[in-house]
């Protein structure tokens, strides 16, 4: 062999060489990449207050189960439930955590709102005084703390004044925000007299306030937290809706049916740390929650004979439809036969 034709047969040699050594890169390089999951949806959700009434929400978002819907849900402390109602019906956020009063309030403003499922169908409000006030002679003139006008606390506190032989006339009536924020008044004297929810009424107690009237054992029928959404969206975002409702269901049944775990996420978003209050919350979410978010008809009758002058027209309020259609296709029985003991 002379040294031309050996030399062209090491430079062949030596370029399939390096070919066979780019093959695996080449090969990686073309090879299809699995495609990625896309990334979850953010989903905006207000609530009208920290409070055992959203544990289901919470719950959902602890066990990942808004996330297995494909939804990055952002639970919004709206401080009120009227406050809130308007910034859903300004499409600032998706749904919101709130009574029926409110929605009555924004939709006779000219809104257009629907609750599409129900958190409580019970007063849940104890009406609070400050120490020294012990009775309707010493709350007469005085100052009571609500949350925001037409809200639920709002409508306690008729409530509680006629069970007291009082009227609205007989006080003033203040905006005060949150449960927290109401307590923090009750306890410095600067109101005579709040309603207050779990976990906040526990706290009242401990503190030695009077609960000059208790709404609660009463078990009043009251469309108390509900889901609200834009009525147009019931149409238009109805798989995004009934997604967002079957992550918030699943985590009611998991709550109402595993009392550890339930206790766990109401002791790190509600931030109780006593042992006795947070058993007297879980009890009271157990006593208050519909297992599978219904409305309940005489709670939203109770409610509008609050507001005579408007609508007494249910539909004009209420949509159950995302509901009804989930019950149709067995997912309401299928949670009782995963969750139920």
């Amino acid at each position: 062999m002379n040294i031309k034709h050996h030399r062209r047969g090491l430079t062949v040699l030596a370029f399939l060489a390096a070919f066979a050594a780019l093959r695996p890169a080449v090969a990686q390089q073309a090879s299809p990449q699995p495609a990625s999951s896309p990334a979850p949806l953010v989903f905006k959700a207000g609530i009208a207050d920290p409070s055992n009434t959203v544990l289901a929400l919470y719950m959902a978002r602890s066990a990942g189960l808004d996330a297995a819907q494909g939804l990055n849900v952002d639970i919004l402390d709206m401080n009120g439930g009227s406050r809130g109602a308007e910034e859903l019906q300004a499409g600032r956020i998706d749904v919101m955590q709130v009574g029926l009063s409110s929605l009555i309030k924004v939709n006779q403003s000219g809104g257009d709102l629907r609750l599409v499922g129900s958190l409580s169908n019970v007063m849940r409000f104890t009406f609070f005084s400050a120490r020294g006030v012990n009775g309707a002679a010493d709350l007469k003139g005085g100052t009571i703390g609500i949350s925001t006008a037409g809200s639920e606390s709002d409508s306690a506190v008729t409530l509680a004044l006629q069970k007291l032989g009082l009227t609205r006339n007989d006080v003033t009536i203040k905006e005060y925000g949150s449960s927290a924020h109401r307590l923090a008044a009750l306890k410095s004297g600067e109101i005579k007299a709040a309603p207050l929810d779990e976990p906040a009424a526990s706290a009242a107690r401990q503190n030695g306030l009077n609960a000059l009237v208790d709404l609660v054992p009463m078990q009043i029928p009251w469309l108390f937290a509900g889901i609200a959404v834009r009525h147009d969206d019931i149409g238009v975002r109805r798989d995004l809706l009934t997604r967002f409702l079957k992550a918030s269901i699943e985590g009611n049944y998991i709550a109402l049916n595993d009392d550890r775990r339930a206790k766990q996420v109401l002791t790190k978003d509600l931030k109780i740390t006593s042992a006795k209050n947070l058993d007297i919350t879980y009890r009271d979410f157990v006593a208050q929650s519909p297992p599978n978010l219904e409305p309940s008809l005489p709670g939203v009758q109770n409610i509008l004979k609050v507001f005579p002058k408007a609508s007494q027209n249910v539909g004009d309020y209420v949509d159950t439809s995302l509901l009804d259609a989930l019950k149709d296709q067995g997912f309401f029985a299928a949670m009782e036969a995963k969750y139920k003991k």
